[in-house]
């Protein structure tokens, strides 16, 4: 049996908008080197050739929901505080899962900080 069928790693989903592309990387990196699983957006803000639709993000929303559905918690990429509606939505799912929330910058109603 190898490291990863003894002891499964945390699963973690990053949550936030999309305009904060180089905090999801800088994140993404620093939870995989602690050793977690990290679950994120493929696609950013100013990515070129994507569909901004309402249909392309609704079905990028939807997706995203399934990402937490496969995380242990969720870690809200919340640069300078700011929380969006998609990612309120996010939160408010997570929740609704019994996922543990983490925030990357001081937290909101009592969770905690990333630290």
């Amino acid at each position: 049996m190898n490291a990863c069928q003894q002891e499964r790693p945390v699963v973690v989903c990053l949550c936030g908008s999309t305009k904060f592309r180089e905090a999801f990387q800088r994140v993404n990196r620093q939870e995989t080197l602690a050793g977690k699983i990290v679950l994120a957006p493929g696609c950013f803000q100013g990515d070129d050739g994507i569909d901004r639709s309402s249909e392309v993000k609704h079905r990028l929303d939807e997706l995203h929901l399934c990402k937490i559905d496969l995380a242990d918690e969720i870690l809200v990429v919340n640069v300078g505080g700011y929380i969006g509606l998609s990612t309120r939505r996010e939160i408010g799912y997570a929740r609704q899962q019994g996922k543990r929330v983490r925030w990357l910058e001081s937290g909101a109603c009592g969770d905690e900080n990333r630290g």
